[in-house]
């Protein structure tokens, strides 16, 4: 009876001393938090736009004929005055000769005009001819004196036709395609009047729209500056305009704005804006379509919280609050709109609150968790 009695109880007394041991406690998780601070941000947007060159200029056909000669390689550059196409000249050459002839003529009649109205007017002084006879004399002459001015201006004409039988180059730069090849009849439908196209592009221009509302902002943000010193100015400098090109590259020059259309297009609500952007490398070229990124405002004492923080819901955004004892809380705010990989909040949170960055999958409200603060490199605004 006694042995049972010991059996019995030694495995009672073996769980009664392992119950008496302090259970492990699991530490909290490790998450990586930032600290909110607070930033000046300009308000940028990216606004679609098409290339041309600081001149494009048309080289047109003037006269109508039969194209001669090319003296350019299509798509290298020409120089100011170099001879670039010719049309026969042989019509042009023959109206010059006969506009010559013409002016020959009227030259003769005015010479004997002349003559009959010296041999006439002594003698209508002496009363040796009529008053009338005179009088012919003087109009005669008058009538031949037009004819010779009409015939200079003729000939002037011809002249100038035959001169638009050569085109030269009127800027130094690139040109293009020609619309006509040697043997072609130009000037005239269905061949071109316009044969080619010269392009100075050492400077580029872009042309886009903006809307009447970002219209409003910027020029809001332009007056804000205006009666400022320029000691403000230089430390409230804004960087010029980006030109995005179409394979998400970025030129390597600022640019700026040129003009800003004096109306808004009622049937669009936009509003034309043209910018240069140095272009010395001449590798862009007109009528490519690029972005162009610009600052419509300036925002002072904001916050930027990395996108992956926030947590987005049904339109709604979130974050988790890490407080000093570390314990985690959900926090809404607003947002504004996105920088680069940031987000601009314009509600929901204050200077120096810590947010957690990474490791959102393992908290939850009310988790108490061991915070490890890291440093995010905000975006620079040059």
């Amino acid at each position: 009876m006694y042995k049972k009695a010991i059996c019995f109880l030694v495995p009672f007394l073996f769980l009664l001393s392992c119950s008496n041991k302090k259970v492990p406690q699991i530490p909290p998780p490790e998450v990586q938090v930032i600290e909110t601070v607070l930033d000046t941000v300009p308000l940028m947007e990216d606004f679609l736009g098409q290339t041309y060159g600081y001149y494009d200029i048309y080289i047109r056909a003037r006269v109508d004929g039969v194209l001669e000669g090319m003296y350019f390689r299509e798509g290298f550059p020409v120089k100011k005055g170099q001879l670039l196409y010719k049309i026969d000249p042989q019509p042009f050459e023959a109206e010059v000769a006969q506009a010559m002839s013409e002016l020959a003529e009227a030259q003769t009649s005015l010479a004997k005009a002349e003559s009959d109205l010296n041999r006439i007017k002594p003698l209508a002084e002496i009363n040796a001819v009529s008053k009338s006879e005179l009088d012919g004399a003087v109009a005669r002459y008058g009538a031949a004196k037009a004819s010779v001015e009409a015939a200079q201006a003729g000939l002037r004409l011809t002249k100038i036709k035959l001169g638009y039988t050569d085109l030269y180059a009127p800027i130094d730069g690139i040109i293009g395609r020609s619309q006509a090849k040697v043997g072609d009849y130009v000037g005239k439908e269905p061949n071109p009047v316009v044969l080619n196209a010269v392009s100075r592009i050492d400077t580029i221009l872009v042309r886009f729209s903006i809307t009447e509302k970002d219209y409003i902002r910027l020029a809001r943000h332009w007056r804000q500056d205006v009666g400022k010193s320029s000691l403000d100015k230089k430390k409230k400098n804004r960087p010029g305009l980006t030109l995005i090109l179409a394979d998400g590259s970025v030129h390597d020059y600022k640019g700026k704005v040129d003009f800003i259309d004096r109306n808004v297009d009622p049937t669009t609500g936009s509003l034309l804006v043209q910018a240069s952007f140095p272009n010395p490398n001449k590798y862009i070229r007109p009528g490519q379509y690029a972005r162009v990124r610009g600052i419509l405002d300036i925002a002072e004492g904001v916050i930027l919280i990395p996108q992956r923080c926030v947590m987005e819901f049904q339109g709604n955004h979130s974050v988790y609050v890490v407080d000093e004892e570390g314990k985690v809380s959900s926090r809404d705010i607003k947002v504004g709109p996105t920088i680069e990989s940031f987000w601009l909040v314009i509600d929901g949170l204050k200077p120096t609150e810590k947010l957690i960055y990474e490791g959102l999958q393992k908290v939850k409200e009310g988790l108490k968790v061991n915070p490890v603060l890291i440093q995010v490199d905000l975006p620079k605004f040059d």
